[in-house]
């Protein structure tokens, strides 16, 4: 990893404080109640997602919830039909402790069977529709679900499942029109089923776990991580209430999918925190969303950083200065381009935060200061790692080692009873990521696998992520699963597959060196079909190397350093080099100006 120097990292200090206060008066009460909230709800909690939505409809049965292509769903009718999908479900048997797997595209539908599940006390498995074959098949059977619902859209993933295997009742989501073959449809299941708040809702304590969220984590297949509704009230406290801040007449604009906790919790929490709206887009479009953004009155929008990357990179529209967005939420916004984007696009203020699926806790830029994650009051530390092991060093004495300021060091956080670690659905997962005897016995910290830089005054900015997995296209990618798609492609022997920085973007992109088998020739356009039949788009390597011989540690773990260090300057690589042109044209010999159209979006699959 390349490290800024000292003088480039945002230091946060007193006068970013006082300059940012005036602004804050307004806010006051928000942040306040906020805060309250972030340190008073515990796991014995009785509250939920389903409570905190079902009261919001009590109180403004008028308002809009959802706004969907030009249509709004009012809290009242949205609850009326959350209610009527969750008389269905318990029908088939779902309740406190079973699972709802989703596998549904961003629509209003998709968000009310979710709902529907928590409130019965269930967990709502968001499943990635952009997943195929095994990997999809080994997502949903981590689940173990009781009922199975699939969007008329999403045939085509179902349809890659082994029908054996599948877990739980199939019931469809109709699609407009279209529904899914071989399979009762949920509005018309729903259509005589009652529509009364189930008293199990009242029943739900927050530790109760509300999501099942899919993160590629450090190694091999997806891992399902678990959001309680203790940490999703958190985010409505901690990112809504004091990050965010909105108020009942707002429309907050998101068009990251539905599986994605920046949709999910960070946006539906911000939404529900005020009793505002949320605008659901379809999928997001560079050349459509500040179109989609007036066109649902929006005054926020959530983000990751790539998708501000390519609005940077489009021409000057008169959309982009016609809307009403005052504030963005997400995370991933590089410093470099963070004062460009804000000025350009006219935004008051930037929400970043900081978090993960699985992370225990999160930092917000509550205080409106440029070019940092924010801050968080909860304990974490900033330590000392190992570059070639990419673990935590520990001293002679066996504890950890805090980094001096200005330093990038990798992120834990402690685990307590009010920032608990929910872990994964796989518990040897889950013992992986906690640190034991961190700083003194019997402590325990949550490894993030990031890397941040302390800015001061409880602030951070992130650095880079360690281990296998690299994050692309707002979305983590598992090499393993990379090397499986390419190990299965005949005539390949051996794969290694790592991320390389493509200046202009954020993240690293994808980039596999491959060994042929004896007797083997790479069909480029052949192997470009198959990696894009394999894998979701985000997860196709840009880039391939093709070498003699891959090169293994004494345990048979592929060396990656060297390879990542010389990624594709054609002055350190000899060997034959490919670029990924595009899902018609394939793989093509390697051009100098390939990084740039990355870049500026034109390289698509």
């Amino acid at each position: 990893m390349e490290h800024k120097s000292k003088s480039t990292v945002r230091r946060v200090g007193i006068t970013d404080v006082v300059k940012a206060a005036p602004a804050l008066i307004p806010d006051a009460p928000k942040m306040l109640k906020g805060a309250v909230g972030l340190v008073t709800v515990t796991g014995s909690t009785k509250n939920s997602l389903g409570l905190i939505f079902q009261k919001a409809a009590a109180k403004n049965p008028d308002r809009p919830f959802l706004r969907f292509e030009g249509t709004d769903i009012t809290y009242g009718e949205a609850n009326r039909l959350v209610n009527r999908y969750a008389s269905v479900f318990a029908q088939h048997g779902v309740g406190r402790g079973s699972v709802v797997g989703i596998l549904a595209s961003n629509r209003p539908q998709t968000l009310l069977a979710a709902l529907a599940a928590v409130k019965l006390g269930g967990t709502a498995g968001m499943l990635n529709y952009n997943q195929r074959g095994d990997v999809l098949n080994h997502s949903q059977k981590l689940l173990g679900s009781t009922v199975l619902v699939v969007g008329a859209e999403s045939a085509e993933a179902f349809e890659s499942l082994p029908r054996d295997e599948v877990e739980g009742a199939v019931i469809g989501l109709r699609n407009g029109d279209t529904t899914l073959d071989g399979a009762n449809d949920l509005d018309d299941l729903a259509e005589g089923a009652s529509d009364a708040n189930p008293a199990e809702c009242a029943e739900v304590t927050a530790n109760t776990k509300a999501f099942y969220i899919f993160t590629s984590g450090t190694t091999g297949m997806p891992k399902a991580s678990t959001m309680s509704h203790m940490r999703w009230m958190k985010s409505m406290y901690g990112l809504g209430g004091l990050g965010v801040r909105l108020s009942g007449d707002d429309v907050l604009y998101s068009c990251l999918p539905l599986y994605h906790n920046n949709a999910l919790t960070v946006s539906l929490s911000s939404v529900l925190n005020a009793g505002a709206t949320l605008a659901i887009g379809r999928s997001f479009s560079v050349s459509r969303f500040w179109d989609e953004v007036n066109e649902s009155n929006a005054t926020a929008f959530c983000y990751i950083g790539e998708l501000l990357r390519y609005l940077l990179n489009q021409p000057e529209r008169p959309a982009e200065r016609q809307h009403k967005v005052r504030v963005i939420v997400g995370n991933g916004l590089r410093p470099e381009i963070w004062q460009e984007f804000q000025e350009r696009f006219g935004i008051e203020r930037i929400a970043e935060f900081y978090g993960a699926s699985e992370c225990n806790l999160a930092f917000v830029n509550a205080l409106n200061i440029d070019k940092t994650a924010g801050v968080c009051p909860l304990p974490f530390a900033i330590v000392e790692y190992d570059q070639a092991t990419e673990k935590p060093h520990r001293g002679h004495d066996g504890k950890l080692r805090k980094v001096k300021p200005g330093e990038p060091g990798l992120l834990i956080t402690k685990i307590t009873s009010r920032a608990p670690f929910d872990g994964y659905t796989d518990p040897d997962a889950s013992e992986k990521k906690v640190l034991r005897d961190a700083f003194k016995n019997g402590d325990e910290w949550f490894n993030t696998g990031d890397l941040v830089y302390k800015q001061g005054l409880f602030h951070i900015a992130f650095a880079d992520r360690l281990g296998d997995t690299f994050r692309w296209k707002g979305e983590n990618v598992a090499t393993t699963e990379v090397e499986g798609a390419l190990g299965s492609y005949k005539g390949v022997d051996q794969a290694v597959v790592y991320g390389v920085e493509v200046p202009g973007t954020d993240g690293k992109a994808g980039m596999a060196a491959i060994k042929l088998a004896d007797g083997a020739d790479l069909d480029p356009k052949a192997i470009a079909g198959h990696l894009i039949d394999s894998l979701p788009s985000y997860a196709v390597p840009l880039f391939i190397r093709v070498i003699g011989e891959v090169e293994q540690t004494s345990t048979f773990k592929s060396r990656k350093v060297e390879l990542k260090d010389e990624g594709y300057d054609p002055d350190k690589v000899s060997d034959p080099l490919y670029v990924l042109a595009g899902k018609d044209k394939g793989y093509v010999e390697y051009y100098p100006e390939y990084a740039d159209e990355v870049a500026s979006g034109k390289v698509r699959i």
